[in-house]
């Protein structure tokens, strides 16, 4: 679980900071590596959601089992 958690981890911060150049700059990174709205890039944004939700379940099964 400990790979999979980094895994998610990692493509949340990817999303993250990609989010933070789309607010700051106006620049969407996977849209200009990827092309606007191309299946490569929606797969990116697929992961990186789901990422975030694998990391959200973990980390509170992590804590819910420490109490």
């Amino acid at each position: 679980m400990y790979i999979l958690k980094l895994i998610a981890y990692i493509f949340v911060i990817v999303g993250a900071l990609n989010w933070g150049l789309v607010g700051f700059l106006g620049l969407d990174l996977v849209a200009l590596i990827f092309g606007e709205m191309t299946l490569m890039s929606k797969l990116v944004y697929d992961i990186v959601g789901i990422s975030a939700i694998v990391y959200l379940l973990l980390s509170y099964r992590d804590l819910a089992n420490r109490y």
